[in-house]
């Protein structure tokens, strides 16, 4: 079978294992078995164990044989790619050890233990008939290979993977997405605007040499009115010159641009005010929120530190034997202040959300570089207002246009080199903890499924895609030299190259995320969609005219030119134009617009009020049983109570049992604390659905009403979901993962638990507690293999015989 460019890598078959082209065995030892996750069905699976130079493959003994005319998958379900490995433990009698590279062991392992930068655990056990030799190297080879003596490793790993000839080629002719907007054309930003029907705006080829910004992309979009001789101006006006520009334009005619801070160390001349107030207000001329979003937002420090707290309470530590008592769990999750820097994205996009849908305004998002926190807020904004972005392609020409082109710094960030700490923070991966958990609270409204979502967390990890490991789209092109062509006003489309933009022959072409046929098989992406109810049929709209809000006409009525400036959720309304401020006075200067009235600012106030009420009439569905928001646009504003926001298990706890409950396979009655406390809260809400049924004088007379599903989450504020969503029923359309809670006992149908924001129509207050019940496919009982004491000494086992 030849790939879709119509050229094949060649693999070789070593030992049963699929080797990439140039791919190298360094290691191998036979009789190893792999514990299989929760999804994985759990248990045990044997075969060979591998090291190579780029992954650590296993491969089952019953795995068919691999055909060499398919195009190679980077890694296989069970393999691991060396650049995410974290840490490597050996267990052996009554011993643990972490290894590195100049570690020395004086007993031969039992167990090897991978934790993974992704929040994976991965437990492999050495059988009593695999060679203490082969156990030995395999062990020192991983130490060594994983984490080199030198720093700066990215290089050689992606050499490993891809250097050779042959991967080469194949790489270089692979086609990109065709259905996904890639937003490095100019071609590519018409394609927007056109989609989401904002005239008035042009795309902009003023820093087609990037010249202007070396963060911007090459391709802006600015207002129709401002020349390129003026904009020019503006550039050295913003920090890093990232002048506002525009991002999306709702349905109602309100425009999200983006900018950074701005600098006060320069001079201001009138005209060039003037010219910064036009690309300001940009199509609108009645009103400009400005959103500062450094005050209330965390800073990636906090971020870094809040990652790094998550990161060891949901994985432990098993060479140092530091666990968190199951009594301190909760206590301990909530002081990683993880949950709650999740929340106040969530609020701040809330907010920005609702201002747009109010219609005929500009709202500007502020940070002082326009590279970290404007691109979460961006972001959830169109997730929360578009359904196109609730797609697969729809989600990923998204995080190309606010994140991969806008340059969010992605290297610094992620930290491949492992030589930065100070501005390692993972900013993305809370984005994609945001959009879980309007996921989880609007599951019918994403087409995307929570697979899709973990596996762009998992390839973040992995230093092998051009998305992730650059700063800027000039440093990416400083590599690919794939500037293509440019537009401008006077000599049309023409073939734009910077000879100093340079890069090494050598170096092996960088495949994007997106190509998803490289890291994983058909059967796996088709798990990455579900299929979404069709939306109503929106209203037609003229350039977005429609205004149902009587607040958003009072606002439109306002004096031309008014600007207000919203931060830690309150407007301000200043006599002069934020931020023109004289350096030498530290006084505004005075701009040519007039002051907007203070009267709009109570308004402005109601527009993020209305969205917490439960009776508002624009937020809600009006008749019973209606799935969801009548306008496709409105809004998804989630639950932002502390008891709302959920945990996202199937990334962050499905390390958690194998790094405090993993072992030989043997019986044991110790439970993982969490599932032990899930089982005590579920038992005690059995009991109270069962003393609440026998002390009903007639109970068959009362039949539960139907839930609405999916309905807008403000509808009760008293409706929460305490840390895990309730298990969602079976569906053949979206994949399930087993369930953590082991208690199988069967509820009364009135007491099941409501899904997060599902309201109840008694509307009394439902709460469900850390999991929920399984449902019945879900409670088929399974062996569990929990650790034994550390204090008994225990043979290697051939997995015959169990020891109670």
């Amino acid at each position: 079978m030849l790939s879709q460019s119509g050229v094949s890598a060649r693999s070789r078959d070593v030992f049963g294992l699929r080797c990439l082209p140039g791919e190298c065995v360094l290691q191998r030892a036979v009789m190893v078995r792999k514990k299989l996750t929760a999804s994985e069905g759990r248990g045990w699976l044997s075969g060979t164990l591998f090291c190579t130079h780029f992954r650590v493959a296993f491969v089952p003994q019953d795995s068919p044989k691999p055909d060499d005319n398919v195009d190679p998958v980077l890694l296989g379900d069970h393999d691991v790619a060396l650049a995410s490995i974290e840490k490597v433990v050996v267990v052996g009698p009554n011993r643990t050890k972490l290894v590195t590279p100049n570690s020395s062991l004086k007993f031969t392992p039992e167990e090897l233990v991978l934790y993974c930068r992704d929040l994976r655990v991965i437990c492999f056990l050495f059988d009593r008939l695999t060679p203490d030799p082969q156990v030995l190297e395999m062990t020192y080879t991983i130490a060594k290979t994983y984490q080199p003596l030198k720093p700066g490793s990215v290089l050689s790993f992606q050499n490993a993977a891809l250097g050779s000839v042959e991967m080469k080629q194949f790489l270089s002719n692979r086609r990109r997405d065709s259905h996904m907007n890639w937003f490095e054309s100019s071609a590519d930003w018409e394609q927007e605007l056109e989609r989401c029907g904002a005239v008035g705006w042009r795309v902009s080829s003023v820093n087609d040499r990037f010249e202007m910004s070396t963060s911007l992309p090459r391709f802006i979009v600015v207002p129709q009115k401002v020349l390129d001789t003026e904009l020019k101006k503006s550039f050295a006006h913003f920090n890093e010159g990232r002048i506002p520009r525009w991002c999306w334009r709702h349905p109602r005619g309100s425009d999200l641009l983006r900018m950074s801070s701005f600098q006060n160390n320069i001079y201001h001349e009138k005209d060039d005010i003037r010219n910064l107030e036009l690309v300001l207000f940009g199509c609108q001329s009645s009103l400009c929120v400005v959103v500062e979003l450094g005050e209330e937002l965390p800073s990636p420090a906090d971020i870094q530190l809040a990652h790094s707290r998550l990161r060891a309470l949901c994985l432990g530590d098993l060479s140092t034997s530091v666990t968190v008592p199951d009594d301190k769990w909760l206590s301990t999750l909530e002081s990683t202040h993880w949950l709650d820097y999740t929340r106040s994205c969530l609020k701040k996009a809330s907010e920005v959300a609702c201002l747009l849908r109010s219609g005929h305004l500009t709202v500007a998002l502020q940070e002082t570089e326009d590279r970290d926190m404007s691109c979460v807020v961006s972001s959830l904004v169109q997730v929360m207002c578009d359904p196109h972005c609730r797609t697969q392609h729809g989600f990923q020409g998204l995080v190309q246009k606010e994140w991969v082109t806008a340059g969010h710094r992605f290297y610094s960030r992620i930290n491949y080199h492992r030589d930065n700490d100070k501005e390692e923070a993972p900013i993305f991966l809370l984005f994609l903890d945001c959009v879980w958990q309007l996921w989880s609270q609007f599951p019918s409204r994403f087409q995307l499924t929570v697979d899709f979502l973990l596996a762009l967390h998992d390839s973040v990890h992995l230093p092998l895609f051009s998305s992730f490991l650059s700063n800027s789209q000039r440093e990416r092109c400083r590599r690919s030299q794939s500037l293509g062509q440019s537009y401008t006003p006077n000599n049309g489309w023409r073939g734009s190259f910077n000879s100093d933009l340079s890069s090494d022959p050598s170096d092996p072409p960088l495949p994007p995320v997106w190509d998803w046929a490289l890291q994983y098989s058909k059967q796996r992406q088709t798990q990455f969609t579900q299929p979404v109810p069709p939306t109503a049929t929106q209203q037609p709209l003229l350039n977005g005219n429609l205004n149902t809000n009587p607040d958003a006409h009072r606002l439109t009525d306002t004096i031309p030119g008014s600007v207000f400036l919203l931060s830690r959720g309150t407007f301000s309304c200043p006599a002069n134009l934020l931020p023109w401020r004289s350096t030498s006075t530290g006084v505004y200067k005075k701009s040519h617009r007039r002051a907007p009235s203070s009267e709009s600012v109570p308004g402005l106030e109601r527009l993020l009020k209305a969205w917490t009420l439960s009776e508002t009439p624009h937020i809600l569905a009006s008749s019973p049983g209606t799935q969801g928001p009548l306008d496709p646009y409105e809004p998804l504003l989630p639950l932002l109570m502390g008891p709302c926001m959920g945990v996202w298990r199937e990334c962050y706890l499905r390390g958690a049992l194998h790094a405090q409950a993993f072992s030989h396979p043997i019986s044991a009655n110790h439970l993982h604390p969490v599932e032990r406390l899930a089982r005590e809260v579920q038992q005690l809400k059995d009991k109270l659905a069962h003393i609440s049924t026998n002390t009903d004088p007639d109970p068959s007379a009362q039949t539960p009403e139907p839930r609405q599903t999916d309905s807008n989450m403000n509808q009760n504020t008293n409706n929460g979901t305490f840390l895990f969503p309730a298990s969602r029923p079976p569906s053949s359309t979206v994949p399930r993962t087993a369930p953590t809670s082991v208690n199988h006992q069967r509820r009364p149908p009135s007491t099941a638990p409501a899904r997060p924001g599902h309201r109840e129509r008694s509307g009394s207050n439902k709460h469900t507690f850390l999991f929920g019940h399984a449902s019945g496919s879900e409670t088929q009982t399974e062996p569990r293999y929990f650790p034994a004491p550390r204090n008994l000494k225990q043979p290697k086992s051939n997995g015959s015989s169990v020891v109670s």
